[in-house]
C-alpha cells in the first residue's frame, strides 16, 4: 500500500470515529453541559497519557470560550495538586478504557469532597462510568492505528467531543465575538474587536479641499494624499468627498469641461463617516458593505478628526 493511501485511510478512520460519536450523544451530554454551565467555580479537566494531552487542549478551549477551566494531571494530584480543586468546581475525567488506575485513584477524594464528576470513556460498564455523577459514552469501534493499539481514533473523538461541549456552553452563555476578544487580546481578532478608529486613524496632513477649488487642482491633491481621495470641507465641516473613482467618472462624463468645474459640482455629498469610538471590526464591515476603501472619522458636528483606510485596519 502506498504511503498516501495509508494516510488517507487513517484520516477516513478518524473522520468516521467522529461521525460515530453523533448517535451516542444522549441526555448525559445534556446534563453535563447544564452542570458545567451552572458551575460556580472552575471546570477541571483530567486524564492520563494521550487522554491527558487531549484534556489539556479541552481545558484551554473551555477557558478561551467563557468557561473558566484548567487541566489537572492525576499524577500531580497525588502530591498536593488536588488542592487546586475547590468547592463549586466540576471535574471532567477522560479515559478511553475507563479503568485507568492513576485516574481512578483520585475519584474517592473528589467524591468525599462532594465535587461533581463527569466521566468520558468508551465503556459504559467501566469503574469510571460507575463512579461518576454523569457518564458520557464515547465508544470508538477501532483505532486508526494498523495494530488497533495506539490512541488515534479514540483521542480524535475525545477532542471533537470536547469541542462540542465548549460550543454548546458558548451558546448557553450567549458568548459573542466581543467576549472572545476579551480572552484573546494578543490575537489579530482581539485587536480588531478592541481597537477603535481613534487608535489607527490618520490625523496629520489630511487631504482637505474647499468646495470652490477647481477640480483640476483637486486631482493633484487626490494623487498627493496617497489615500486616493480628498475631503471637501466648508466652515470646518465635512460636506463631501472626491475619490479617484469620482475623478475618472467625471473625466468620462465632462470631457473638455472637466477643467471648468469645481469640487462642489462633482463631489459625493454623503461620504461614510464614523465616530472615533467605532471598533475596527465594525469599520471593516462598513467598508466591505459599501465597497469603499476608507471612511472619515468625524465628531457629532461633522468636524473631520481623521481618516481610516483599509491598510489602517490590517493589524
Amino acid at each position: 500500500m502506498q504511503i498516501r493511501d495509508i494516510a488517507t485511510q487513517c484520516l477516513r478512520d478518524e473522520a468516521e470515529a467522529i461521525l460515530q460519536t453523533i448517535p451516542q450523544l444522549d441526555e448525559a451530554f445534556d446534563h453535563a453541559v447544564e452542570l458545567m454551565l451552572h458551575c460556580t467555580g472552575k471546570v477541571v479537566v483530567t486524564g492520563v497519557g494521550k487522554s491527558g494531552h487531549v484534556g489539556a487542549k479541552i481545558a484551554a478551549t473551555l477557558a478561551s470560550t467563557g468557561t473558566p477551566s484548567f487541566y489537572l494531571n492525576p499524577l500531580d494530584a497525588f502530591h498536593g495538586d488536588l488542592g487546586m480543586v475547590a468547592e463549586g468546581d466540576v471535574v471532567v475525567a477522560l479515559s478511553n478504557s475507563g479503568i485507568t488506575d492513576e485516574l481512578l485513584r483520585i475519584i474517592p477524594s473528589l467524591k468525599e469532597r462532594h465535587v461533581p464528576i463527569i466521566g468520558i470513556s468508551g465503556n459504559a460498564e467501566s469503574l469510571l462510568a460507575r463512579n461518576v455523577d454523569i457518564h458520557i459514552l464515547l465508544h470508538v469501534a477501532h483505532e486508526a492505528c494498523p495494530l488497533n493499539l495506539a490512541p488515534t481514533s479514540s483521542t480524535t473523538a475525545q477532542l471533537a467531543l470536547g469541542d462540542a461541549l465548549a460550543v454548546a456552553l458558548m451558546e448557553g452563555r450567549h458568548f459573542k465575538a466581543n467576549d472572545y476578544a476579551q480572552f484573546h487580546p494578543g490575537g489579530s481578532l482581539g485587536r480588531r474587536l478592541l481597537t477603535t478608529a481613534h487608535d489607527v486613524m490618520r490625523t496629520e496632513d489630511l487631504p482637505i479641499v474647499a468646495t470652490t477649488m477647481p477640480l483640476s487642482e483637486a486631482v493633484i491633491e487626490v494623487s498627493r494624499s496617497r489615500l486616493g481621495m480628498v475631503v471637501a470641507v466648508e466652515s470646518d465641516k465635512v460636506v463631501g468627498i472626491i475619490t479617484d473613482g469620482d475623478v475618472r467618472r467625471a473625466m468620462e462624463r465632462l470631457k473638455q469641461d472637466f477643467f471648468n468645474v469645481s469640487v462642489g459640482e462633482v463631489m459625493t455629498p454623503t461620504p461614510k463617516c464614523v465616530p472615533e469610538t467605532m471598533k475596527i471590526s465594525e469599520i471593516q464591515r462598513v467598508m466591505q458593505d459599501n465597497k469603499i476603501h476608507a471612511v472619515l472619522v468625524t465628531d457629532q458636528q461633522r468636524h473631520l478628526l481623521g481618516i481610516v483606510d483599509s491598510f489602517s485596519c490590517m493589524i
